[in-house]
């Protein structure tokens, strides 16, 4: 079986204008917009240096280090890729242009404070937004959901993600001293996907934790139940401070169903940046409720950066009028944050204490 995992693409593609040339810019934004020729028309940084050596790497013909004076020159048409710091986007939003279409990183804010923030700035702007939650368009999340949309797998009951590694901290020194980091910078990704699968949880059980190792970060290490109706089970388990080899890390998402399941190995987080290759497989119950051999299939392209054309070719594609609705519009996102709000409640009033339950 041959499974669609590959995003519908525009059919008349608009200049791009990139606000903010950090690493993922260079690492997934530029060469996911390469692979398909999405065209990128311009690069704005504070740093200038920064913003030229990318365009010299990638071809870009203008470069910036004034936000106003690119927003005079950008094209009318221009697309907007908004990746600057969560703190900075409800700012930078209000100079766009009435009615512009834009692509804002994720997360869409550092606390739900700033995600309505930005919600409000978008709509009182007219703006056409949409977060970059690359991971729905990872090619093994579209393989998945088109084998779960099929009724391959027959109803879904059970979704789970597990990281069990060691994350190369050093390379992103802008979360040292942030209240919050865990949930909000990276489960986030789980959090939006589940959703995206599952539909809005009724409540949530979490708890996010620190290392003693790494005091400068808030968290690196969270357990999460997003909790549906009876027989839905959803966990995110994450660990990315297991500092003892490759030999027992993990990291995989799953989905399993009445008549069967889906496995797909996250190869990106293991030895990241670098990764390890994904694996993906499924499962299916035979007419007597046996299982029979899992089936592995190969699909082109990864999370980084193939999934960050998904994210942009709905912007695109918005733009041109072949698509009503961007999957990570604002308006969705915005419950999506809304969870991870309600997660770190849930870590901060604990559990129940079984000292409740002793006998006088």
């Amino acid at each position: 079986m041959s499974l669609p995992h590959q995003p519908v693409l525009p059919a008349k593609c608009f200049p791009i204008l990139i606000i903010g040339t950090g690493g993922i810019v260079k690492d997934a934004h530029l060469p996911a917009y390469r692979i398909t020729d999405f065209p990128v028309w311009g690069l704005y940084n504070r740093t200038r240096d920064r913003a030229a050596a990318l365009a010299k790497e990638f071809g870009v013909a203008n470069v910036f280090d004034d936000l106003d004076a690119a927003l005079a020159a950008a094209p009318k048409d221009v697309i907007f890729d908004l990746a600057l710091p969560a703190s900075m986007f409800a700012d930078a939003l209000r100079k766009l242009p009435a009615g512009s279409h834009v692509l804002i990183q994720k997360p869409m804010g550092e606390n739900l404070a700033q995600a309505r923030e930005v919600l409000a700035v978008c709509r009182e702007r007219k703006l056409n937004a949409a977060i970059n939650c690359q991971l729905r368009f990872a090619p093994f999340v579209m393989a998945a959901r088109h084998l779960i949309q099929q009724g391959v797998i027959g109803d879904l009951v059970d979704m789970e993600m597990r990281l069990t590694v060691m994350t190369p901290w050093h390379l992103f020194p802008f979360l040292n001293g942030l209240p919050r980091m865990e949930i909000v910078y990276h489960s986030v990704h789980y959090v939006d996907l589940f959703r995206s699968f599952l539909g809005e949880p009724r409540s949530v059980y979490a708890r996010t934790y620190a290392h003693p190792s790494l005091p400068e970060l808030a968290s690196v290490s969270t357990s999460m139940i997003l909790d549906y109706p009876d027989p839905v089970h959803a966990t995110i388990t994450t660990n990315h401070m297991h500092r003892f080899g490759a030999k027992h890390q993990e990291s995989y998402l799953k989905w399993e169903g009445t008549r069967g399941a889906i496995k797909a190995r996250v190869g990106l987080l293991m030895n990241y940046p670098h990764g390890v290759g994904d694996v993906f497989e499924y499962c299916r119950l035979d007419a007597q409720g046996k299982p029979c051999e899992w089936i592995s299939e190969k699909l082109e392209g990864s999370w980084f950066p193939e999934a960050f054309i998904g994210s942009m070719a709905q912007v695109q594609r918005h733009k041109e009028g072949s698509l009503a609705q961007m999957p990570t519009d604002v308006n969705d996102v915005i419950h999506t944050m809304e969870v991870v709000e309600a997660a770190y409640a849930s870590s901060a009033r604990g559990g129940v204490k079984p000292s409740e339950f002793s006998q006088p």
